[in-house]
């Protein structure tokens, strides 16, 4: 059976693969938001839940990131660069499994912050709507996906509706402060996918984003190399910004035995790939 392209990150080198968990890349995500503020933008509130929306929006991937696939061609199933901005691979997973789970990454943190789960809930919706390629689904899929995605957008509006009355709350789940915490999430959510999968080319971050003036203005990504980026405008408070990802390598390109991978992928040492964001 298939099983989700999603468990890791993935990166092809000389001799072999990098590969990155994607509850590291989360945290990688929360570190950047960490981060945001300064003359020119202003970090959106309330920003402690929204920190842990960013940072804990992948949480449920851990049981996949211990236990990598394979996919037909005998990689690492995982998202690479020829996903960012697009989820179009659904033919390569089991959707009832991979649906399991985004659901469960709501869950994982509603118990604990039902805002910050909201946000991660508007975060799954947006990757299997509005960045999602459907065309390879089944009729029985399309039917779970359809599901799945009323349910989601269902458990938001109980979330919001318990917090209406919690004064801590109760302006910050408006719809259009909703939609700023979400947007929030995925720039920087992009710009750590943008790092772990080393994407060759600028790229946008996803959505538009406030200055303090109030105008909105994209903000573009170019990487310098070594794995180093340039993001303009710069929304970041401090002028240069570096980071440690924890990841693993093996080696080799093609694997033909799952138990053989597995079993190189977690004898292989922790390492880190060191990111530098400057203005």
């Amino acid at each position: 059976m298939p099983c989700s392209p999603a468990g890791v990150i993935r990166v092809k080198e000389p001799e072999g693969w990098m590969l990155v968990g994607h509850r590291d890349h989360a945290r990688f995500a929360g570190e950047l938001a960490r981060q945001w503020g300064n003359a020119e933008f202003a970090p959106p509130e309330p920003f402690a839940d929204i920190l842990v929306a960013v940072a804990r929006h992948d949480d449920a991937w851990a049981e996949r990131d211990a236990a990598p696939c394979l996919t037909r061609e005998g990689r690492p199933s995982a998202f690479s660069h020829e996903l960012v901005g697009t989820y179009s691979a659904f033919e390569e997973i089991d959707l009832a499994d991979y649906l399991a789970v985004r659901g469960r990454a709501t869950e994982a943190v509603a118990a604990d912050n039902p805002y910050a789960a909201i946000i991660v809930s508007m975060h799954t919706v947006n990757l299997l709507t509005e960045q999602a390629d459907l065309r390879g689904l089944s009729d029985q899929d399309r039917v779970l996906h359809r599901d799945f995605v009323a349910g989601q957008r269902r458990r938001q509006r109980e979330l919001a509706a318990r917090l209406a009355d919690d004064d801590d709350h109760a302006t910050a789940v408006q719809p259009h402060r909703l939609q700023q915490a979400f947007e929030f999430l995925q720039a920087c959510d992009s710009l750590s996918l943008i790092a772990c999968v080393r994407l060759p080319r600028a790229l946008p971050l996803r959505h538009q984003h406030p200055r303090r003036d109030g105008t909105l203005t994209p903000l573009l990504c170019t990487p310098l190399g070594g794995d180093t980026y340039r993001v303009s405008p710069y929304p970041f408070h401090a002028e240069l910004l570096q980071f440690k990802v924890p990841c693993r390598r093996i080696a080799g390109h093609q694997f033909n035995d799952l138990a053989r991978f597995r079993a190189a992928y977690a004898a292989a040492p922790p390492e880190h790939l060191t990111v530098r964001v400057v203005r």
